[in-house]
């Protein structure tokens, strides 16, 4: 066999050097982090450093006791007015005041309608279908119609005299507030077609609080008072659960509150 087929033979072995730029693994990444919050609490003692000696004496409080600095009336360590938070000096008592007072005088006036149309031989069959109640707008006061008891006659925006002789009374009363009042008109969900497609719900909704409107200014309502009228149709329904019931035909009146 000659050295030719000798060198054939043996292996060919190949060495492959990694150079200096490998991967290292994640250790330069804590010794990152490490040296960020290094530098970080540098910046912060310097800025200590920095300030005043009152400052200086809530940080040194702080670390010395944290559960207790925190209790202190939540204690800032920046003096003045901070962000986020609530000038005692800046709130005036006498708005608030104000407010209440309105509240209480709304409360009061809806009690009182109440009184007066159920000691009325008329109305004190239909009072359990008048709801009055304050909400975050105003006085809310609702009639509901019922079974036995309607305010419209199907498809339409006459009132009935029942109906009218109420809102007018409750136009007397609040007429001596001098509030804004916004009138809603409610339908129930039933298609009204009756006057062809582009009158619906919405139209004998509007028409029905334009009906509302007219008894509550024959009881003396200003008309300035008057700040709009919503025609609402079965967009807010007292019965979600059935959207053909008639308590959802109602008219809401508002009496807004002035100060808020």
């Amino acid at each position: 066999m000659s050295d030719l087929d000798n060198n054939e033979q043996q292996p060919i072995i190949v060495k492959k050097i990694v150079g200096g730029h490998g991967h290292h693994g994640g250790a330069w990444k804590v010794a990152y982090a490490d040296f960020v919050t290094a530098m970080m609490a540098l910046f912060i003692v310097l800025w200590v450093l920095g300030q005043s000696d009152e400052i200086k004496e809530a940080v040194s409080g702080y670390f010395k006791d944290p559960i207790g600095f925190g209790n202190q009336q939540s204690r800032n360590l920046i003096p003045g007015p901070q962000e986020g938070f609530i000038d005692p000096s800046m709130i005036n008592p006498e708005m608030i005041n104000a407010a209440e007072v309105e509240r209480e005088q709304l409360e009061k006036m809806g009690e009182q309608i109440v009184e007066e149309l159920a000691g009325n031989e008329e109305f004190k069959n239909l009072v359990d279908q008048i709801e009055v109640q304050v909400t975050n707008d105003g006085l809310r006061i609702e009639m509901i119609e019922s079974v036995n008891d309607i305010f419209f006659d199907v498809g339409s925006s006459s009132l009935n005299n029942k109906a009218f002789n109420i809102l007018e009374k409750i136009g007397t009363q609040i007429a001596q507030l001098n509030n804004e009042i916004v009138i809603e008109g409610h339908t129930d969900s039933r298609p009204f077609n009756s006057r062809g497609q582009f009158y619906t719900n919405f139209e004998l909704s509007a028409d029905r609080a334009n009906a509302a409107r007219r008894a509550l200014l024959k009881g003396g309502l200003k008309d300035e008072q008057i700040h709009e009228i919503r025609g609402l149709a079965d967009r807010m329904l007292k019965d979600k659960a059935d959207p053909y019931s008639v308590v959802n035909r109602r008219i809401s009146i508002i009496v807004k509150f002035k100060n808020k």
